[in-house]
């Protein structure tokens, strides 16, 4: 007994009312699921299956679905929160499709891309998710895709499209997401507007530069080149963040910064209280994804949210087509596709009029 709730034995013989009231669904749905009977929605299949596991019971063997095939999933890190959070949503649907996910990070000192997929391939993957990868550097070489390719390795990449690579891209609309932060910032009334943004050679950081740009042109008819020095290129973690204000506060004397990481905007706001400033009365502080605890921060960041689960449901599922292609015997190269999803403007505390 917890608080006054008691707990289901997982040992026990799961009851249909409990798992029926999880998954809002009827006790008779609940039984034909249990027995594997058919007429069952795939997607009411696993509301009842997610209930089970949920109420801590264990599935019936009978449930136990043989695995389709094993799929890779390349991420940078576990660091930034934005990963993990595409990470479960691919393996969630990966998952719903009957394939095991195999998630592999990439850690400064560790194995690289290249030896990731390496490994993968040697344990017979059926396709694999790039997440932020090389193909988003553009000063990687990109042929080590096109050799994937000719293995017969279905694959799909997030974030970071790449004109010579041919496979289906997932993206955010990186320009439409930096032109919203500054037409944001400027009805507040705020002129000078810095950007903290990534490093150059990577495309979601060029992106996000250009929209910028764009941005400030139209509000307030700057050039491209007083644009360019409001721009700050750093890492996107917290301490890239810190040192971009420091720049463009002190030399820049902005009074709005837009990031392009809720890293990165937690470490713009660190170095403003360092300064004495406060967030928002004196400096209004944009981040960018919106990552699941990003709502608790002090203040409660403005950001820019990345439509996650959207991006990464189409990822997988354009990958699935690419795997099914092959598995019917159709040998055609990849088809080079951008797939962009529009991100939303989320406005909370950290943001505010100019001089309040």
């Amino acid at each position: 007994m917890v608080e006054g709730v008691t707990l289901p034995d997982t040992h026990a013989t799961p009851r249909l009312s409990d798992i029926a009231g999880q998954a809002q669904v009827s006790e008779a749905t609940v039984s034909r699921v249990l027995n594997g009977r058919a007429g069952v929605a795939a997607s009411t299949r696993q509301r009842v299956l997610a209930a089970l596991d949920v109420l801590g019971y264990e599935r019936p063997v009978r449930l136990r679905r043989r695995s389709a095939g094993l799929v890779g999933l390349v991420i940078p890190e576990l660091t930034n929160p934005i990963f993990p959070a595409f990470a479960q949503i691919i393996e969630q649907s990966l998952a719903g499709h009957g394939y095991t996910p195999v998630l592999c990070t990439q850690m400064p000192g560790g194995a690289t891309e290249d030896e990731l997929v390496e490994q993968l391939e040697e344990r017979g993957v059926t396709g694999i998710v790039f997440l932020s990868g090389l193909h988003a550097d553009t000063r990687a070489e990109p042929t080590r895709y096109a050799r994937l390719a000719s293995r017969g390795v279905p694959f799909v990449l997030i974030n970071g499209y790449n004109d010579r690579i041919d496979a289906p891209f997932v993206s955010p609309d990186d320009g439409a997401a930096a032109r919203m932060a500054v037409r944001h910032l400027a009805e507040l009334g705020h002129e000078r507007i810095g950007l903290a943004v990534g490093p150059a050679r990577y495309v979601p950081s060029r992106r996000k530069a250009e929209g910028f740009a764009a941005a400030l042109a139209e509000s307030f008819g700057l050039s491209r080149g007083q644009a360019e020095r409001r721009i700050q290129h750093t890492l996107f973690s917290v301490e890239g963040g810190h040192a971009a204000a420091t720049a463009l506060l002190d030399d820049q004397g902005c009074t709005g910064i837009v990031c392009g990481s809720d890293l990165m905007a937690l470490g713009v706001v660190r170095a403003a209280r360092q300064r004495g400033l406060d967030v928002p009365g004196d400096v209004s502080v944009v981040g960018f994804d919106d990552s699941q605890l990003i709502a608790f921060t002090d203040p409660p960041l403005t950001t820019v949210r990345q439509p996650v689960q959207a991006m990464a449901t189409a990822a997988v599922g354009a990958l699935i087509e690419e795997i099914h292609e092959r598995g019917q015997g159709r040998q055609a190269s990849p088809r080079r596709t951008e797939f962009v999803f529009q991100p939303e403007l989320v406005v909370r505390g950290s943001t505010g009029p100019v001089g309040a």
